[in-house]
């Protein structure tokens, strides 16, 4: 097994809490590390038929068995297993008894809010970063950002050798029919496909909802519930501006990344990591590639993810800003192999406009060489994992 960064502050927290829940998309991980972490818990999959069935009839019963503690899988597909996990959890008053998996964050959130405020510490696992692929073998990382961008970093694309166009078309499958469906009352998913798709040539683009929703065919408060779907299964997700005036009119709407640029690719219909040199938006891919493992890097350690975009409606623009610690630091990520000039200026106004800012100035760029500007570092992609 690959090792997980999240392992760290997971030990960490299991003193700390009765419940632990890691959730994060389908194929990240989440099972082979709780069941490698803890051999010595017992181990339920409530997707198995006769498990969940137990469980959602008679809840006290089928916690009464485990006397110890246990890890349940895919614990949304019984909600009604909370509320009893609740009383159980402030009976027993056991740190780390009971540790919960699940793939559809939109069933555990509500169900987690309701009953186990307080009592649960909530981890985020998603598909391998490239600090985890450096860890294993620096060889995993790929030879150059387009190889990157095209493999993304599910777990079985290292560990079973398994060419991407071979191993998304079934992922998206699971995914519509196990997911979307459990949670949506879709009828045509070929047209939440189509959504999927055309939220792909979308990525590093602010969103203009009324334009995606009428391409898509739907009104747009179904939009948005669909964009929340992407969202609670860790799909995609939808990076905010920054809000502080620094004098000028702002851009207000978000941004949308995937969290996984392999899968990304496979909707984008690139079949091979030479295609992404010749894509139209290939600075996009790049840009997402670094959004998504910006989020990697803070969910891993157990912290928020305070990162944004800024741009005013001059067009000045930084890619990302990221609050830490009270300083504001900002990063440009540019698909260039050649550092130029104009790579800054983003970062240069921003700084200018927001005066007494602090925080560090970063540009990461396709190439291979690191560079020390006067006010700018500037960082090849294979140091993404350091940000």
């Amino acid at each position: 097994m690959i090792a997980r960064q999240l392992e760290t502050s997971i030990r960490e927290m299991l003193t700390k809490f009765p419940i632990l829940l890691v959730t994060g998309p389908r194929q990240a991980g989440k099972t082979t590390l709780l069941r490698e972490m803890f051999a010595d818990y017992q181990y339920v999959n409530l997707e198995f038929a006769a498990n969940r069935e137990f469980a959602a009839s008679d809840p006290v019963g089928f916690l009464r068995q485990y006397t110890g503690k246990v890890i349940l899988d895919e614990a949304q597909r019984v909600p009604q297993l909370f509320s009893y996990l609740q009383v159980r959890a402030d009976e027993d008053r056991e740190m780390g008894k009971y540790i919960l998996s699940g793939s559809q964050n939109f069933l555990l959130a509500d169900n987690v809010a309701q009953s186990l405020a307080g009592r649960v510490a909530i981890f985020k696992l998603l598909p391998l970063s490239h600090l985890e692929l450096r860890g294993h073998t620096p060889g995993l990382l790929a030879e150059n950002p387009e190889a990157a961008i095209f493999r993304g970093g599910y777990p079985a694309l290292f560990q079973r050798d398994i060419h991407p166009a071979a191993y998304f078309p079934s992922y998206l499958e699971t995914y519509l029919e196990r997911d979307v469906r459990s949670v949506a009352n879709i009828a045509d998913l070929g047209t939440f496909r189509n959504f999927l798709r055309l939220c792909a040539g979308r990525v590093g683009q602010t969103l203009n909802y009324q334009s995606l929703a009428i391409e898509t065919g739907i009104s747009q408060p179904t939009l948005k519930k669909w964009l929340n779907i992407l969202e609670a299964g860790f799909i995609a997700f939808q990076m905010q501006p920054y809000f502080e005036n620094f004098s000028k009119r702002i851009v207000k709407s978000p941004k949308l990344y995937f969290y996984d640029t392999g899968l990304l690719c496979h909707l984008l219909d690139l079949n091979e990591a030479a295609q992404i040199g010749q894509y139209h938006a290939k600075g996009s891919l790049f840009e997402n590639m670094v959004a998504a493992e910006l989020m990697k890097n803070r969910f891993n350690v157990f912290r928020p993810a305070s990162i944004y975009f800024w741009r005013d409606s001059n067009g000045n623009e930084v890619d990302f800003l990221i609050r830490e610690g009270g300083e504001m630091h900002l990063l440009e990520a540019k698909y260039s192999f050649t550092p130029t000039a104009q790579f800054f200026k983003g970062i240069q106004f921003l700084r200018a406009a927001a005066q007494h800012s602090e925080g560090k100035n970063f540009v990461l760029y396709a190439g291979n060489e690191p560079q020390k500007r006067s006010d700018v570092e500037v960082l090849p992609w294979r140091e993404l994992y350091t940000l």
